[in-house]
């Protein structure tokens, strides 16, 4: 169906006439309904990162494997008081004296994982160690509340 109005021929109501027929066009309905190139990005780096979650009595640690990444190429950040960060980018080596790639195997490119921490997690201490190109980031564990003791009325004669 096709409702023009005569004179009315702008680029804006152009715009609005083809967004009312998404309908019938299947292939732009599907170019307004698509990821974005960031989060894209972001779910491939999300899924190209694996991570082990431990948890001990008194802590949460998680554990990646990152070759060759110095402390400067990795994040850890405690986003909205309860969410872990860890993030980073592995970057190509430079070419030197002449030397040319044959193959190239190993992943480069930015990296991401997030992870909702629980209730009991103390965000404030966390720490984050590097050794032998294994990232180990652990969360201690707040003590637990105190159970509440139940609290005592003097009952007052009147």
């Amino acid at each position: 169906m096709d409702f023009r109005i005569t004179g009315l021929e702008s680029p804006l109501f152009h715009t609005l006439h083809h967004m009312m027929d998404l309908s019938d066009d299947a292939a732009v309905d599907k170019t307004f309904n698509a990821p974005t190139r960031t989060y894209v990005r972001d779910a491939r780096a999300m899924a190209a990162t694996p991570v082990d979650v431990k948890e001990y009595p008194n802590s949460y640690v998680f554990v990646v494997d990152m070759p060759g990444l110095k402390s400067g190429d990795i994040n850890v950040q405690v986003e909205d008081d309860n969410v872990l960060l860890i993030s980073g980018e592995r970057k190509r080596e430079e070419e030197k004296d002449g030397s040319r790639y044959l193959r190239m195997e190993r992943r480069v490119g930015k990296f991401m994982r997030k992870f909702m921490l629980p209730e009991n997690a103390n965000t404030g201490a966390v720490s984050a160690v590097s050794q032998d190109g294994v990232l180990t980031v652990t969360v201690p564990k707040l003590p637990p509340p105190e159970p509440k003791k139940p609290k005592t009325i003097q009952v007052k004669v009147v």
